[in-house]
């Protein structure tokens, strides 16, 4: 009885912050349609024109400016939180279903490779001009796994693997934040300057150079919407995903690095290693399991005449199509307008300039490398 009120206290917790992260959606969307009626109206667009601002876009501004300029009581914290964790989770895990399985798997092994230059440029980079600018060694391992793999998760698992300090976790996470950020809001658009004719380059560009899995969503969503290429989605968000699976093995590598030159922590003796299990993320495996569920489900209706026994082909189109809607447009944009709450630049002050020129470094490192090598290789990635 006391876990199920423990359960509802904390789902009434959550509802605030949720509502407010709902609203804060909807009048993103809401603003860049006004916007793009103003452009029209005024001559500035032909008749007939989409916006040329993302509703994602302007919900995460919205979320920025609410939290900074104005504030937010803490009672607003628990629903936020919830936001970033489940609902963007939840929003992954629907877009399963817009994809086979066969092409899910097919996509995430031809991306492999750009992958592993990617992370192999965020590690090695940030970590070498760690030594050059005489910063931590904990501070730039943990940049390092941030900017390579998968953003605030790697930092947060690495950090008692390395027995880092909690101002240099600080460091860290505002830096991958502040830089991932950026890139969320305008890699789009650079994706498309560079991959206008091509949504599978763009989606590769946008799930390797941008760090966090958040970030990667909502560059998608933002490419998406103003370019019309709702495929970009797809690919972002499967090569992300198989980003975030290198976790397992790039955090022991960097912490047998950290050691190997610190062959004990100045607090003692080093952290223990997460049990392999607890490093990988287990919204892939949702995403797969939709994704195998799309697989079966398309073969029954082509072969029965219904999907599962159950839906007639075009009622399990509907289906599938409505569930991965409500998962892009709902669940992922909801879990957007929280990053924008979530952002807080008080957190960035009285930071040192030297920590950022790091992450900025890295930054752009890993995105000219990706940027690079999708121009040469990127049209021998098979969907």
């Amino acid at each position: 009885m006391a876990s199920k009120e423990n359960t509802m206290s904390k789902i009434i917790g959550a509802l605030p912050g949720l509502l407010l992260s709902g609203a804060v959606m909807a009048m993103g969307i809401f603003s860049a349609q006004l916007i793009g009626v103003l452009l029209v109206t005024g001559g500035i667009l032909p008749a007939g024109s989409a916006s040329p601002i993302s509703g994602i876009f302007t919900a995460i501004l919205i979320g920025i400016l609410i939290r900074n300029l104005i504030g937010l009581p803490d009672f607003f914290g628990a629903g936020i939180d919830f936001a970033l964790k489940y609902a963007l989770r939840a929003g992954i895990i629907l877009l399963g279903l817009r994809l086979s399985l066969s092409e899910a798997l097919k996509l995430g092994a031809w991306g492999v490779p750009l992958i592993i230059a990617c992370i192999s440029t965020g590690l090695f980079v940030t970590l070498y001009f760690t030594r050059k600018l005489n910063q931590s060694s904990r501070l730039g391992t943990l940049i390092a796994t941030g900017t390579g793999i998968c953003g605030v998760t790697a930092i947060m698992a690495t950090a008692p693997v390395i027995k880092a300090r909690e101002n240099e976790i600080s460091y860290a996470i505002a830096n991958i934040t502040i830089f991932g950020l950026i890139g969320m809001l305008f890699y789009p658009y650079l994706a498309h300057i560079f991959f206008a004719d091509n949504p599978v380059k763009a989606g590769l560009f946008l799930g390797t150079a941008i760090h966090d899995t958040a970030q990667v969503a909502g560059a998608a969503l933002i490419y998406a919407q103003v370019f019309n290429a709702n495929e970009v989605i797809d690919v972002a968000t499967i090569t992300k995903l198989t980003r975030n699976v290198f976790i397992i093995a790039v955090i022991p590598f960097v912490s047998y690095l950290f050691f190997r030159n610190h062959r004990e922590s100045e607090e003692g003796n080093a952290g223990q290693l997460p049990k392999w299990y607890k490093l990988f993320p287990l919204f892939i495996l949702g995403f797969l399991l939709l994704s195998m569920m799309r697989s079966i489900g398309d073969a029954t209706a082509s072969g029965n005449g219904q999907a599962f026994g159950l839906f007639s082909p075009t009622g399990w189109e509907e289906f599938h199509r409505f569930w991965s809607s409500f998962g892009s447009t709902y669940m992922l944009g909801i879990a957007m307008a929280a990053v924008g709450l979530s952002t807080n630049l008080k957190a960035f002050k009285g930071m040192g300039i030297t920590p950022f020129y790091i992450g900025l470094i890295a930054a752009v490192a890993v995105g000219s490398v990706s940027l690079l090598l999708i121009a040469l290789f990127g049209d021998y990635v098979a969907v």
